[in-house]
């Protein structure tokens, strides 16, 4: 028989899990109070939330959630990463503190809109531009064509501009 907390844990993961964008299972196995806490609050920074979870909970929540393939991110010692804005944000913030503090975090796996995503393939999207740089670059590109026609069209207009005035220069009396 399900308690009022456990009732309230699975219901409080399954909206996580509902409106999250991006959500990575880690294996912290190794990692002291103080690391998990240090971890807890760069991420919260980059907005991004961690939860130890028990996998039987977390599987009832998922189920609850609708997201069927959730569960095949639960084995083990699981943490879960939950990102609610751009998925590169959350991959980059797990990514970052691993680096920083060398530390025993895991990275598992992870579920974007329902596909589950290799560790390989969260580290993939962690190293990859925040989508403002990627339109950004786009923008550029699209821009360039245009910006390469001009300068095309005003040369000879240029050149002639240029001609005319030395010739006027010539004219002038000194």
């Amino acid at each position: 028989m399900p308690t009022d907390a456990k009732r309230e844990t699975v219901a409080d993961l399954a909206d996580r899990i509902k409106r999250s964008t991006i959500a990575i299972a880690t294996d912290f196995s190794g990692l002291s109070v103080n690391q998990l806490t240090e971890l807890r609050r760069q991420l919260r920074e980059a907005g991004v939330e961690y939860r130890v979870v028990k996998n039987r909970l977390a599987a009832r929540a998922a189920t609850e959630a609708g997201v069927e393939r959730f569960s095949e991110l639960l084995e083990g010692v699981t943490g879960l990463v939950f990102g609610y804005g751009e998925p590169e944000a959350a991959a980059k913030a797990v990514d970052q503190y691993v680096k920083q503090t060398r530390s025993r975090l895991r990275i598992r796996n992870g579920i974007i809109d329902g596909e589950v995503l290799s560790a390989a393939q969260i580290n993939a999207i962690a190293v990859l531009p925040s989508r403002q740089e990627l339109l950004a670059r786009l923008l550029a590109q699209l821009n360039a064509p245009a910006t390469g026609l001009v300068h095309v069209l005003s040369g000879p207009i240029r050149g002639l501009a240029i001609v005319l005035q030395r010739h006027a220069e010539q004219l002038a009396p000194s």
